[in-house]
């Protein structure tokens, strides 16, 4: 073996290893969630419109007068002035038990009047993390109350809904940049509270009688929907298609072979609804329309499409309309959605899935019979043009019909839905820019990642780099992106999975998912360091001002590798004891979190109360003394992204058997002391910021490169320079 050969050297040491320490916070792990299971589980706890004290009352309806008793199914209290009913105030926790996507409640207490406008809103309590990861409280209060003047009625004004014809009205507030999924999760479950009591109060129509149940969910199969009639079917082979068309069926197509096999429903019900597709989904698609729209659905399996392209040129669907009574209903591509899979249990695979929204202003009566008509079109060459129309007729099944009572309340709906955002493409869509700029920064540091050799070449070269994309790291993507990822993201996520998993919850926040999807596979293939190293922006911060520290001739702490090794589990402890007490108390874990100083120095900018800025102005403090203190032995994070990375799949730094022998250059150079006495590389505590690299391919710096350098310098001067030692 040539003396300069790379190879790994396994080295044991007393104590814990990484792999023993690894296995050992895994099964911590384990211990800590099966404890927390029923405190996670009995976590959520309703709060009651009975509560509204009479200055919560002022707040969320201004000029009422007096509060009468909780009544009514949904609950609500009716709010009188001179003796007249003038409103309803709720708790969207008591209508729709809200909650977050962790599972943990979100309680919202409102005022509606008589018109169906919300006269106000107050955020009586939260404990879902992801509310406090990137916004201060007072904005969030902030953005609560500017729910007050709308009405609820129209749609939420997220492009897909259509409005009535009248005059503009307010729409709900934007969402908070930093806290898109708060934000929606927030709105849906106002908007959805709110409309629940004025249907059940009869506030957007006049009929006293009967109105379609909106609220009721209980859960369903596909056989189920097929069966009572929810969801009906026509099926139509070649041979009948043919007849109708007055046309001869073509030699070679079989007569029972099938044409189309069709289907319709009304969606509007949340029992077909949220069955069909998902409860998240579904609430999305309510918030983008008016409150009287309805929704329909249309599939098809078989040869003939019912969508046909027509519509991607003039807006209609030519193939289908509706048809109740007198009136036909054209379709029309604003306001088709188009769906891939269902998620109800027993649905076959279909070709064709679309939701249609039919607008209030249509005269469309979902109490009312219709029917769905296909239509047929077909090109002879004696006969020209053949025509024919298919019906599917739909008859509203008895159980979505409400009659009010004598005391004008509804029957006990079952309440259990659970509320999340927006449509998460509409955000990435709105973020564009911002989606194609990260993907170009961590397509830039992936290149960095695979192709390490050559980029370390050139050491001055790549320190230049480095400080340049770090640079771009804190300004862009920390103070202007707000794309510093928490420890508080990592409880979330494990709370979701102790709960009811939602996908869509972090869709809505692209920057925030892209980055951890970034990390997740970095994970496998580096470790903890790709993150912590490189997009960590705090920790960007902290290497920048070191940096500049060491310029300015800023004594260096060195910390002996004996203290160091006891003070690096710190930070594992840390997030052991966040993720206890997060099984215990949401809240309590939030305050532990406080821990980082991310939300203060990065996403907040420093604009926060001073005890919190003098936290985080004292660990960058540190950090100009002895490089990214805070990271080494304090972060949260970092620990838990340490754990999982001990499955890592390659090995990508390479080392000499000289290294830790005659020679501890590297472990001298190595900022975050991540290089052992032996040689050997911590995985665990590497940063990966690769100038131990810069050093082992430097053959004016690397001991056993200067050795091998200067005895090929000796037989060159002595051989006139024919022969050439390698290294690799």
């Amino acid at each position: 073996m040539s003396p300069c050969s790379p190879r790994r050297v396994r080295r044991t040491r007393s104590g814990l290893t990484p792999g023993r320490w690894g296995w050992a916070a895994f099964l911590s792990l384990v211990v800590l969630f099966a404890a927390g299971m029923s405190q996670a589980a009995s976590a959520a706890q309703k709060n009651s419109v009975a509560t509204i004290t009479s200055e919560i009352l002022t707040e969320i309806f201004p000029g009422g007068g007096t509060m009468g008793p909780v009544s009514g199914n949904p609950p609500a209290r009716p709010v009188y002035r001179d003796g007249t009913v003038v409103g309803y105030v709720f708790s969207s926790r008591d209508v729709v038990s809200s909650v977050g996507f962790s599972g943990n409640p979100i309680d919202i207490y409102a005022g509606l009047d008589i018109k169906g406008r919300l006269t106000g809103a107050f955020l009586h309590k939260h404990t879902e993390p992801i509310l406090v990861i990137g916004i201060a409280e007072k904005r969030l209060i902030e953005y609560v109350s500017q729910f007050a003047g709308i009405d609820v009625s129209r749609g939420a004004g997220l492009g897909g809904g259509v409005q009535p014809a009248v005059e503009p009205a307010k729409t709900a507030p934007d969402v908070i940049s930093g806290a898109s999924v708060s934000s929606a999760v927030i709105r849906n479950a106002i908007f959805r509270s709110a409309r629940a009591v004025a249907r059940s109060r009869h506030i957007f129509t006049d009929d006293s009688k009967n109105r379609l149940d909106r609220e009721t969910y209980t859960e369903a199969t596909w056989p189920a929907l097929m069966e009572d009639g929810s969801v009906v079917r026509l099926r139509l082979n070649q041979a009948g298609v043919a007849k109708a068309l007055g046309a001869v069926l073509e030699p070679d197509v079989p007569p029972d072979g099938l044409f189309i096999d069709l289907y319709t429903g009304l969606m509007s019900p949340p029992r077909v609804g949220e069955n069909l597709i998902g409860k998240l989904d579904f609430n999305d698609l309510l918030a983008g329309m008016a409150a009287n729209d309805q929704i329909i659905v249309v599939i098809a399996d078989g040869l003939y499409s019912f969508k046909g392209t027509g519509y991607i040129r003039s807006g209609l669907f030519d193939r289908i309309q509706l048809v109740q009574g007198s009136s036909t209903i054209r379709l029309s591509k604003d306001r088709y959605r188009n769906v891939e899979r269902f998620r109800i249990p027993g649905a076959p695979e279909f070709r064709e899935i679309g939701i249609f929204i039919i607008p209030a202003a249509t005269g469309f009566d979902p109490l009312e019979p219709w029917r769905l008509e296909l239509l047929v079109n077909r090109n002879t060459v004696d006969r020209g043009m053949l025509h024919a129309a298919f019906s599917l007729p739909y008859t509203l099944p008895g159980k979505y019909r409400l009659t009010s009572t004598a005391s004008g309340t509804e029957p006990d709906n079952g309440f259990d839905d659970k509320f999340g955002a927006r449509y998460w493409a509409h955000e990435w869509e709105d973020r564009l820019v911002e989606i194609v700029i990260l993907g170009l920064i961590l397509g830039v540091l992936s290149g960095v990642l695979f192709f390490q050799d050559r980029v370390v070449a050139n050491a001055e070269r790549y320190r230049l780099f480095r400080r340049l994309f770090l640079a771009v790291v804190v300004i862009w993507l920390g103070w202007i992106v707000g794309g510093q990822l928490s420890i508080i993201n990592v409880l979330t996520f494990i709370h979701s999975l102790l709960g009811e998993f939602h996908w869509e919850f972090f869709l809505l926040d692209p920057v925030t998912f892209i980055l951890w999807g970034y990390v997740a596979v970095a994970l496998l293939f580096w470790g903890r360091g790709v993150f912590c190293g490189w997009l960590c922006p705090f920790g960007a911060l902290q290497e920048l001002l070191n940096e500049g520290a060491r310029k300015l001739n800023v004594p260096q702490v060195s910390v002996p590798f004996a203290v160091h090794e006891r003070l690096w589990p710190i930070k594992y402890v840390i997030f052991l004891g966040l993720l206890a007490v997060s099984l215990h108390s949401t809240n309590l874990a939030i305050v532990g979190a406080e821990v980082e100083p991310f939300k203060t120095a990065i996403t907040l900018k420093f604009d926060r109360a001073w005890p919190f800025v003098a936290f985080a102005v004292a660990l960058l403090a540190a950090g100009l003394f002895i490089e990214r203190f805070y990271c080494r032995y304090l972060c949260p994070l970092g620990g838990a992204l340490a754990i999982p990375a001990r499955i890592r799949m390659f090995d990508w730094l390479k080392r000499r058997f000289q290294c830790g022998e005659v020679c501890d250059l590297c472990a001298g150079q190595c900022g975050v002391q991540a290089i052992h006495p032996d040689g050997t590389i911590n995985p665990n505590e590497c940063i990966h910021c690769l100038n131990c690299q810069t050093l082992y391919f430097d053959e004016n710096l690397c001991p056993p490169l200067i050795a091998i350098r200067k005895r090929r310098e000796r037989r060159q001067k002595l051989a006139g320079g024919g022969d050439n030692e390698t290294v690799e």
